[in-house]
């Protein structure tokens, strides 16, 4: 529950609130709860652009207590009047978003949500669209592949991360899991790079990368019918995939896949 009074327990809670609902809004049972989601999301960026105002302005009105850490005044006080400054750019990055989430919150209110889908539904089209995330990492993982983009760049990051890529296995437990997604999921501080097969998203301020890519899936036998038993049906071919398990990175608590 929010303190409304501990800055830091509430951002911490809100923090994993927004963890939570990344995960838990990777797959609607019902379609027709985005819209209520959307309306939560639309009042929670105008109580973030409201907390990035406020300590931007913290750090404007506090300067007088802004040291560096070799004592000096006056580059504490630079250092201050600049976070302040980046802080109130981010605030209007969220204005802009807020502008777009409206947009969309409107659009989505006009769609009607049936049960059953249509029945001309082209399937094969819409799992081609659909997305994978082989992997989503966090906190110091994380920073160990930010570091990586910074010194060898994107497709050396790609390549240490593709190492969580088991192949059809990853995807199997992708569609057991729900998390099959139609676009990649990347908020608008998100940078986002091709290499290969593969799409990485990764951003430096928030502390987290993600590899996604597009399922190897057969969209006949995902999403058709059974067939009718057929008399001695050929033998399907199947591609044997031999797990790998990264060396470089330690056992780690931090959750992987589409999870924050």
């Amino acid at each position: 529950m929010p303190t409304f009074h501990d800055p830091i327990a509430d951002a911490a809670e809100a923090s994993e609130a927004l963890r939570g609902l990344a995960r838990a809004s990777g797959v609607f049972a019902r379609p027709a709860d985005m819209y209520r989601v959307l309306g939560e999301l639309s009042a929670s960026i105008r109580h973030l652009h409201q907390i990035v105002e406020q300590v931007a302005a913290n750090h404007e009105t506090r300067v007088s207590f802004a040291f560096d850490d070799a004592g000096s005044h006056e580059t504490g006080v630079r250092y201050a009047l600049d976070a302040a400054e980046q802080l109130r750019r981010a605030a209007r990055l969220l204005d802009q978003s807020y502008d777009r989430l409206a947009e969309g919150f409107s659009a989505a209110g006009r769609v009607a949500w049936h049960r059953e889908p249509a029945p001309d539904t082209d399937s094969s089209v819409v799992l081609e669209r659909r997305w994978v995330t082989v992997v989503f990492l966090q906190g110091e993982e994380a920073d160990q592949v930010l570091d990586i983009i910074q010194t060898d760049g994107v497709d050396a990051a790609v390549e240490h991360l593709a190492h969580w890529d088991y192949g059809q296995e990853t995807d199997s437990a992708a569609i057991v899991n729900g998390d099959v997604r139609d676009a990649i999921p990347a908020g608008v501080l998100d940078r986002t790079a091709e290499s290969g097969e593969y799409t990485l998203t990764y951003n430096p301020f928030m502390g987290h990368v993600a590899l996604h890519r597009h399922p190897e899936i057969d969209a006949a036998e995902e999403t058709a019918s059974p067939p009718e038993p057929q008399p001695e049906p050929p033998p399907r071919r199947t591609r044997a995939v031999t797990p790998y398990e990264p060396t470089r990175r330690p056992a780690s608590d931090t959750p992987r896949g589409l999870g924050l």
